[in-house]
């Protein structure tokens, strides 16, 4: 399986990520959220809202336990942060990539069963 046009991933993938090897070496289960971009013009439509519902609903009927999903600490993205924040992401880790010219923070979601 390859990263084409799939905004996430599942555990075992072949993905040159730094972020998805991070979450794959902590989580023998679990969905990997990567690169969702909202056009500025579409943003606060509560597009990306309703790309997440779906991706939860797609986590719970897998058995997921978790979501996953990194947000950029430097450089800084905080309307990332801000919508992660609201779904109640929590941080679990950073990490320096990029040959350390950008920082992450690695994120997850509890799936609950309802």
């Amino acid at each position: 399986m390859t990263n084409d046009r799939r905004p996430t991933l599942r555990e075992g993938t072949t993905y040159d990520s730094p972020n998805y090897r991070w979450f794959a070496a902590r989580h023998p289960r679990f969905l990997y959220v990567d690169r969702v971009v909202v056009a500025e013009a579409a943003r606060g439509r509560g597009l990306a809202g309703l790309l997440y519902d779906d991706l939860l609903d797609q986590a719970r009927r897998a058995g997921d336990p978790v979501l996953t999903c990194e947000i950029d600490l430097d450089p800084p993205n905080p309307a990332s942060w801000t919508f992660h924040e609201r779904r109640g992401f929590r941080e679990v880790g950073r990490q320096a990539v990029q040959g350390g010219t950008k920082q992450v923070s690695l994120q997850v979601l509890p799936v609950s069963a309802g």
